[in-house]
């Protein structure tokens, strides 16, 4: 997952789990069983296929602006800055155009106000962070590792949850958290092996996994204070972002950078900007589809197996060779993950089937 797709996923999530309808999704039932069986598996199929090329695209642009010898545009926190702004115009926009009537029909109102915009300020700090750490941890990784590089999200969650919430976890889901770590140490082991560890990677890698967990818990806070409404939520955490933003650049010196940066005025290089942060916006909604259309289970395994597609694509792009113990380690944690999911989608279809089982197990089941 990119910057983008690790903000707006774990938002919609919360949403679609709790929060209000989305006026840009489609209504529940969209898996309406008076549909033609063959109709539905070709909108699964298309929606799963449109979640698959948005995401990989996204994590491939980002890395040639961050990244790219051609480029060299070394000013990680603008391009990020950029995609924060764009997706906070783009969220205005549609509000903007609610009165023409479907799909921006019933997209709520947006205006800046202060002082919600202070409230949703404690999260804006945390996903200044995540965006930021997730984006050095791309810069300074190889696209094929950046999936293992930043792999600990799962672990983190279920050390956040014991430590603030005091939920314990299922054996069965430790040892998939177990088989994660282990696919994690293997691939710093091995991409040490090739010569190509970036501890500078790992270390953002690491930060953006523990963010990507604190982000959840902040945006579970910090809803009702934008009366549950997702928009409302990225446009105000967007806005503050882009606010904190500016002292960060100033401070490492990246307007000095883009000042003697020779492709500012390029039409090409605003272009290839404009479309990572069109891309990063759009993947909170085919991320929302996509549940909408299966299922969060079948989301998570569908993102499992666009990882891995991923790493494969990158591997080929790139045209590098990998040992034996370095596919071993992407299996691991892919293995791991796909795992931890399966656990938690049985545990919670058993809580949802016993009507016994108290809240406090069920809050732990939905972790």
């Amino acid at each position: 997952m990119s910057r983008a797709q690790l903000t707006r996923t774990g938002i919609l999530r919360m949403a679609l789990g709790g929060g209000g309808a989305d006026p840009l999704l489609p209504a529940e039932g969209g898996g309406d069983r008076r549909t033609p069986f063959l109709l539905r598996a070709l909108r699964i199929a298309v929606v799963v296929c449109l979640y698959w090329f948005t995401s990989i695209a996204m994590v491939f642009l980002n890395k040639y602006l961050l990244d790219s010898p051609s480029l060299r545009l070394d000013a990680p926190l603008f391009v990020t800055f950029f995609q924060c702004a764009l997706t906070a115009a783009l969220c205005l926009g549609l509000s903007l155009g609610a009165a023409c009537g479907p799909p921006c029909a019933g997209l709520p109102t947006l205006r800046l106000d202060p002082k919600v915009s202070r409230s949703v300020l404690p999260l804006s700090a945390v996903f200044i962070g995540m965006v930021t750490s997730n984006n050095l941890c791309l810069k300074h990784v190889g696209v094929a590792f950046y999936n293992v590089g930043r792999s600990l999200t799962t672990v983190f969650n279920v050390l956040l949850s014991y430590l603030l919430l005091k939920q314990t976890t299922s054996l069965y889901a430790l040892l998939a958290c177990g088989v994660i770590i282990g696919g994690f140490w293997l691939g710093v082991d091995q991409e040490g092996a090739e010569g190509t560890l970036s501890w500078t990677g790992i270390f953002f890698g690491i930060l953006a996994s523990l963010c990507v967990s604190l982000n959840a818990i902040y945006t579970k806070k910090v809803l009702p204070v934008v009366d549950g409404s997702i928009w409302r939520l990225t446009f105000y955490n967007n806005i503050n972002a882009c606010v904190l933003f500016f002292p960060l650049m100033m401070l490492l010196g990246e307007f000095r950078t883009l000042y003697h940066f020779d492709k500012l005025g390029s039409p090409s290089f605003w272009g290839v900007m404009t479309l990572g942060g069109v891309f990063g916006f759009a993947i909170g909604y085919v991320t929302g589809l996509q549940i909408k259309f299966t299922s969060p289970l079948t989301h998570n395994v569908s993102g499992t197996a666009k990882a891995c597609a991923q790493t494969v694509l990158a591997v080929i792009y790139f045209e590098e060779t990998k040992s034996f113990l370095w596919w071993t380690s992407n299996l691991m944690v892919l293995g791991g993950s796909f795992a931890y999911t399966w656990v938690k989608g049985l545990e919670m279809r058993k809580v949802q089937e016993d009507p016994n089982v108290k809240s406090s197990e069920r809050s732990e089941t939905g972790v």
